[in-house]
């Protein structure tokens, strides 16, 4: 067999084997609350995006019937199908969590998948937990490896290291031993996907890299279950994941185990204060507290931003689409845009990006005035800052900095205010009092006994 031509571990195995060796009883309680919030900040997601139509879309271009639950909708699925639904919806109005030193969002991928195994074979709230914290502390620790490199060769982190971070959960969850985990993330690294492209013209297809990743964890580790082989040496191989996606096999690959079941990166993911994309977060801070100093759009001359050289491609260029996104998915990544709404509107809610927003003539014009500096210290990606230096037509000059994304580790969201973001986000998606409330209080179980979602549906 392939393993017995080297005694030296792969990537693949020690990952698994560290993973596997997680249990109820040694993974901290500060973690348990942590995937317990993400828990419920994924399903309150899966909820708000329950009725759009690139939800419904995707429902319709696969087959009903099976016993998982699509989060929202009376139908059900087959576990791939539920698991790649919710993970679309989590991920489609980019306000689920972030990990800054991605970036990557790891709860739309690894809870969905988690989930769909659980109610297709059984597994209860203990397999769940063990999953869930092995899927999403890894895919953290994963885009450490060679930070902003998927992202410069054109692919999603997301997307890409999500499939392996999503296996390894759904391996973890249903008990497989080391070969068949090993396998399953071997196959995974032939499965995962995600071009940026979307960026061009606001395409859905971002949206769906966390649904895919969700579905290939499904997938692949029933593959591995059933001794279907997959390379060892799928991370570090010459021609593995991180050549192919990456354009290197040097990164930093000792953290990946460096302190794993002492030192928990999870503790740091970020739960978004705004429904939209990650590094725009802190411009929206500060464009918000300049929009209480009593200044009108139409006072403004000008407007420069210090930026990171890592946010260029994505958030700021080419500048005249930024300033003119071509819908309300292409607003999201216009750091011009989100200044402007969020300055105009006072916020950057889900109904801050809408078709009626982005042909707001007032909105439109404060954004075409919106220009950047790349300023070669900016942190990133270890943190995300933002920066807003305004000029107004009478010559004076107001200027708003944030050196840290709100809801992270310099500032946390409480779980109370968790909980209100799940709440708005609920009703937003049409879900009664009595609807939300009852999940909330059902949320600290599931991870203890029976997993039922039945209370998800319809």
């Amino acid at each position: 067999m392939w393993n017995g031509y080297t005694t030296v571990k792969s990537v693949a195995e020690l990952i698994a084997e560290q993973c596997l060796a997680l249990t109820p009883e040694n993974i901290p309680v500060s973690v348990r609350t942590r995937a317990e919030e993400l828990l419920i900040d994924v399903i309150g997601l899966c909820v708000a995006a329950r009725n759009t139509d690139y939800v419904k879309a995707l429902i319709a271009s696969v087959d009903a019937g099976g016993p998982c639950t699509a989060i929202g909708h009376a139908a059900t699925f087959g576990a791939a199908a539920a698991a790649m639904i919710n993970g679309t919806a989590a991920h489609g109005e980019d306000f689920d969590d972030t990990f800054e030193g991605g970036p990557v969002h790891s709860s739309a991928v690894v809870l969905p998948a988690v989930l769909a195994a659980c109610e297709r074979f059984g597994r209860d709230g203990h397999a769940a937990l063990v999953g869930t914290v092995a899927g999403i502390e890894t895919l953290c620790r994963l885009s450490m490896v060679m930070p902003k490199a998927i992202h410069k060769s054109g692919f999603h982190p997301t997307g890409i290291l999500g499939a392996l971070a999503s296996t390894l959960a759904v391996s973890v969850t249903l008990g497989l031993n080391r070969r068949q985990t090993v396998d399953a993330l071997g196959i995974a690294g032939s499965m995962a996907s995600g071009i940026i492209e979307y960026l061009a013209e606001g395409a859905w297809t971002k949206r769906l890299h966390a649904g895919w990743a969700a579905q290939v964890g499904v997938r692949a580790a029933r593959m591995g279950q059933q001794g279907f082989l997959g390379p060892r040496t799928v991370f570090e191989g010459t021609h593995g994941l991180f050549h192919g996606f990456a354009r290197s096999t040097q990164g930093n690959y000792a953290v990946l185990s460096e302190d794993f079941g002492r030192k928990w990166f999870m503790d740091g993911i970020t739960f978004k204060p705004y429904a939209t994309g990650t590094m725009n977060q802190p411009y929206i801070d500060c464009a918000v507290r300049l929009s209480k100093k009593g200044i009108r759009a139409e006072d403004v001359a000008d407007v420069l931003c210090e930026t990171a050289e890592g946010y260029v491609h994505r958030l700021w260029e080419p500048l005249a689409s930024k300033h003119r996104p071509a819908n309300d998915y292409a607003a999201k990544f216009s750091t011009p845009f989100n200044i402007a709404v969020a300055f105009v509107t006072g916020g950057a809610g889900l109904a801050a990006f809408t078709e009626q927003t982005v042909r707001d003539e007032r909105i439109l014009a404060l954004a075409s005035k919106v220009r950047y500096v790349v300023d070669p210290d900016n942190p990133y990606p270890k943190a995300y800052t933002g920066h807003i230096r305004m000029t107004l037509k009478d010559g004076s000059v107001v200027e708003e900095r944030q050196p840290y994304i709100r809801g992270g580790v310099n500032d946390p969201l409480t779980r109370a205010e968790i909980e209100d973001k799940f709440r708005g986000n609920c009703e937003f998606g049409g879900w009664s009092r009595g609807r939300i409330n009852a999940f909330l209080e059902y949320a600290p179980k599931l991870f203890d006994g029976k997993i039922d979602l039945a209370l998800l549906r319809g």
